[in-house]
């Protein structure tokens, strides 16, 4: 929840004037609500997407913005599950597969966030966290794998500086990979798993040089233009 009309729309101009053929990665910007309409104006060759979706079509939930409508607004992206919204808003995993079926059926592309607290970090437990918010995944059916994104972002590695090393993200990687090669093996070689937490230029280079990190879910970092460029040039 950062910015303002005016932020969005030079932090985009400036980004979206860095982006050239050189530039050999996917770029897109998940916007607060309000700003996704400014954002697209503002960018041509970023997509735009939003940072949460209600799991309902339509009806008395006052406050809340479904998947039609972020699609018709020309949204392309929608984070589920962000660590925030686990922890802040106490979003289960049970509502967050139906957010990803509802975000999918309005033709969004869902990018799905797991990730540890500090607690279960220290605890050794970060493989059964995993498991537990993946499994509620793979275990509904209707989830179509060819379109959705994965993201694993350690919640004490978010905003504190703090950065899991290299070879620990590495592991992770592989770890939800394999659960995704059990239920389709295509599916497990195709998808995008992103890390996100405390990415920065000076270590981007060794955490996207990794064999199953496909890119970076960007927190901090993106409100820097000169920083996520840097990013964007470094994946």
């Amino acid at each position: 929840m950062n910015g303002s009309l005016g932020l969005t729309s030079d932090l985009l101009h400036a980004i979206e004037a860095a982006i050239d053929d050189k530039m050999q990665c996917e770029v897109g910007v998940c916007v607060p609500t309000v700003y996704i309409d400014a954002a697209r104006v503002a960018a041509s060759k970023i997509t735009v997407g939003a940072q949460t979706v209600s799991e309902h079509a339509s009806g008395a939930y006052t406050g809340e913005v479904s998947a039609d409508m972020l699609a018709e607004i020309g949204c392309r992206w929608v984070l589920v599950g962000h660590s925030e919204r686990r922890v802040l808003f106490h979003e289960k995993n049970a509502a967050l597969v139906l957010k990803v079926l509802a975000a999918q059926k309005a033709g969004l592309v869902p990018v799905y966030c797991v990730g540890e607290t500090e607690i279960d970090y220290k605890s050794g437990n970060t493989f059964d966290v995993i498991a537990d918010q993946i499994g509620a995944l793979l275990d509904n059916k209707k989830v179509d794998l060819k379109r959705l994104v994965l993201a694993y972002e350690p919640v004490w590695a978010i905003g504190t500086g703090l950065t899991a090393t290299p070879e620990e993200a590495q592991a992770v990687h592989a770890f939800i990979r394999g659960l995704v090669d059990n239920r389709s093996k295509d599916s497990a070689i195709e998808l995008r798993i992103l890390y996100g937490g405390s990415v920065k230029p000076d270590n981007a280079s060794l955490l996207f040089g990794q064999e199953d990190i496909d890119g970076g879910l960007i927190g901090g970092a993106s409100l820097d233009a000169k920083a996520f460029i840097s990013i964007c040039q470094k994946a």
